[in-house]
């Protein structure tokens, strides 16, 4: 399997390297997005006396410099592409493979995320020195974000795979992962911290899975939750990767008895 995942990183970096223009607008988008909220956010905070609901200036700048980064490698594409393979028809290409189509999806993401980082760390640097982030960073708390974020990276990557295979089941999904990044947005605390929703929607956030590959990731870096509560919160993650792995697996195995294109 080692020799197998060396030809296809290989390859898909060949693939991503051959269309710049593309992974700089990629690049673009991935900065942009929460460069915007910090301005929002920084805005209203000092509209609002320096505060809204306990969060400063500073903090709002700490939070979505770390959202940068975790919304990076959290975030996926695939849900979209295994649309564009079963539509095409070029599932069948991957199908009649002896590995299973998902260690490609893997590759792709692990290429992407990495080449993006170019750019990543870099705006890091950048937004801290103009913003003056309310930054903290405590070793154990860097140490223990090391798992959390590999956890939170393989819950959103699952996500997202199985969110993709809707499109065996309704050739064109583009409403349902419209729908599945709605909830995301609201719900993982990206387009705002959770802290600042009403109750009846924090509590909801706290039972779905898409908190715990963003926000919770984000509270670990910057040192706002303490270590009990990390470690509780690190296996909440890996009940939800089984148990959407679980799923996975078995809307897999469903989603093959629906597909009938040809091609690729």
């Amino acid at each position: 399997m080692i020799n197998i995942y060396k030809v296809l990183i290989r390859n898909e970096l060949l693939i991503e390297l051959q269309y710049p223009l593309a992974l700089l607008i990629w690049m673009t988008e991935k900065v942009l997005e929460p460069i915007i909220y910090l301005a929002v956010w920084t805005s209203v905070a000092a509209s609002q006396g320096g505060e809204v609901n306990g969060f400063g200036v500073a903090d709002f700048a700490a939070y979505y410099i770390a959202l940068l980064l975790v919304g990076h490698l959290t975030q996926n594409w695939h849900v979209w592409t295994i649309e564009w393979y079963v539509t095409t028809g070029e599932m069948s290409k991957f199908l009649v493979r002896p590995i299973h189509p998902i260690h490609d999806s893997i590759t792709n993401d692990w290429i992407f995320k990495g080449l993006m980082m170019v750019i990543i760390i870099p705006t890091m640097f950048i937004l801290t020195w103009l913003f003056a982030p309310s930054l903290q960073f405590q070793f154990t708390n860097v140490l223990l974000f090391i798992p959390t974020i590999c956890l939170a990276g393989a819950l959103g990557f699952i996500g997202g795979w199985i969110v993709g295979l809707s499109s065996f089941w309704t050739i064109r999904n583009g409403t349902i992962i419209q729908m599945y990044f709605l909830l995301v947005l609201f719900f993982s605390g990206r387009i705002a911290p959770l802290e600042l929703l009403p109750p009846l929607m924090q509590q909801i956030a706290y039972l779905l899975p898409f908190r715990w590959f963003v926000s919770f990731p984000i509270e670990v870096l910057l040192g706002w939750i303490p270590t009990d509560q990390i470690i509780i919160g690190m296996g909440i993650q890996l009940v939800w990767i089984i148990a959407l792995v679980t799923v996975s697996i078995g809307v897999w195995k469903l989603s093959l008895r629906r597909y009938g294109a040809v091609g690729g």
